[in-house]
């Protein structure tokens, strides 16, 4: 693919994979461009790194939204194709026994923020939506309106874990805490789950007993900035396709699975 491709990111905090991924765009390793940075947080320092960049920048504060709806829910108003129980059964990141209103409310508020999130996005087209330390869990609602080809995902995400070892805020510090002798980091494709999604790439690195939860984080993160360019790169060349796989497992349980498959370039 000759073409570079449009890259959205968003991120919630400092920033630091957001900065490789220009890097790399900026040194030829992604044949693409970055077109917006976002957040969900004001306080996000990240922000200001995109902007010296020269690239788009927004401000689409979560915490604001929910703590206003909860306290005044008639001061807003929910999209028109907003459908709360189809995305009750589409949505995997709570489970069944969690409360009925408690549900609602998580996927109200979300779909709230998603759907200004979205009009954020609007100005700027993109092909390929990176999450670069989004704290936020995406609902249906958000992901349906970016993935809009069946077996196509736009939406890709870096875990500070080995897949599916350890979903969740935490990784470095669950893998430590765990006593893994070996951690990692994976890219996916978004999913209706929480960090359920296909696999793209995963690398690790040893952990050794001297080993303190910074210095784990240092060894991850060295890992990322390298991983989540080359990860984007592979969809930019047009590698990367998602295919739903049949398991038989010894029990003769059958399972269905979508994975990642790469081309050879």
């Amino acid at each position: 693919m000759d073409k570079k491709i449009k890259i959205g990111i968003l991120i919630s905090g400092s920033g630091t994979n957001m900065e490789a991924i220009i890097n790399a765009c900026e040194a030829g390793k992604i044949n693409g461009r970055v077109v917006f940075a976002g957040t969900d947080s004001p306080n996000a320092k990240g922000i200001a790194k995109a902007e010296k960049k020269g690239i788009p920048t927004f401000v689409v504060n979560y915490a604001e939204i929910i703590k206003n709806f909860k306290t005044a829910p008639e001061d807003y108003f929910f999209p028109d194709d907003f459908d709360l129980e189809d995305i009750k059964i589409k949505q995997s990141l709570l489970g069944k026994k969690t409360d009925a209103k408690k549900m609602a409310t998580f996927i109200e508020t979300r779909a709230i923020a998603e759907a200004a999130l979205l009009k954020a996005m609007t100005p700027y087209p993109f092909d390929l939506l990176v999450l670069a330390g989004f704290m936020r869990n995406l609902t249906p609602y958000f992901i349906d309106r970016i993935n809009t080809t069946p077996g196509a995902p736009r939406i890709m995400n870096i875990h500070p874990a080995l897949l599916p070892a350890f979903p969740g805020v935490d990784g470095y510090g669950d893998t430590l805490r765990y006593g893994c002798k070996v951690g990692g980091c994976t890219v996916h494709f978004i999913d209706y789950g929480e960090d359920s999604g296909p696999i793209i790439g995963q690398r690790c690195f040893p952990i050794e007993e001297t080993d303190t939860l910074d210095n784990l984080r240092q060894k991850g993160l060295a890992l990322e900035y390298q991983l989540y360019p080359e990860c984007i790169q592979l969809f930019a060349e047009d590698r990367l396709s998602v295919v739903k796989m049949t398991y038989s497992a010894p029990d003769g349980t059958i399972s269905q699975r979508s994975i990642v498959k790469i081309a050879q370039s």
